[in-house]
């Protein structure tokens, strides 16, 4: 016999490689999400204040620099909004808006993959199990129903289904994390979009409006 016979892995039939590449898929696609959220997720209080103090020096052009050099949704919803500065409050809600429908969806990608990889392990381990004891019927139905017969039809029915609670319950608790993460971002850019809104509308353009009559003032009294 091979080392291969006495291997617990072996010994759940099929439907475990299944369940392993399945494992390896949602290993791959959490690695991938958690590093691509983990970019895109900044100190969101501490990148408006500084873009504030930036617009404060009246440096349009800079701020929007740092926007573009900052990964994520957040910048990019705050670029569109420097972006359209001098515009209405409605146009710049809109194209505000319009940034966040293009860069939200992005951070979903390939979570309901993960959900659906956690709700399909179970079905799996269930088909392996089924298996099993098919095997282990076809046994007795044969006449050699030997205890080795029997014990391999049973160790593919448990393994089966304790390998797919072992992959679903990871990917469940993985798409759990995941989504936390996703929904701080959202939270992150509605406050971010409606705060610089705030401040251009607001600070900015009251900064400029005063800043010719200063300058008329000094002028006159000069």
């Amino acid at each position: 016999m091979s080392v291969l016979d006495f291997n617990l892995f072996a010994r759940g039939g099929p439907m475990m490689w299944v369940l392993l590449a399945m494992g390896l898929l949602t290993l791959v696609l959490f690695v991938e999400r958690a590093l691509y959220l983990h970019r895109g997720q900044i100190r969101s209080t501490e990148f408006i204040n500084g873009i504030k103090n930036i617009l404060s020096k009246r440096r349009l052009v800079e701020a929007l620099t740092v926007c573009e050099e900052t990964p994520g949704p957040v910048a990019a919803v705050v670029k569109a909004a420097l972006l359209h500065a001098e515009d209405g409050p409605d146009k710049m809600r809109f194209h505000v808006q319009e940034a966040a429908v293009v860069e939200l969806p992005a951070l979903e990608r390939r979570l309901g993959s993960i959900a659906a990889i956690a709700q399909v392990a179970p079905l799996v381990g269930l088909l392996g199990t089924i298996l099993g004891m098919a095997t282990t019927f076809l046994a007795f139905e044969r006449d050699y129903a030997t205890a080795s017969a029997l014990s391999a039809g049973m160790w593919q029915a448990l393994l089966s289904t304790a390998g797919s609670l072992m992959l679903a319950i990871p990917a469940h608790l993985a798409h759990h994390f995941l989504s936390g993460r996703v929904r701080a971002i959202v939270r992150d850019v509605e406050w971010s979009g409606n705060e610089i809104m705030k401040y251009l509308v607001t600070e900015y353009r009251a900064g400029e409006a005063v800043e010719p009559g200063v300058t008329g003032g000094g002028a006159a009294a000069t």
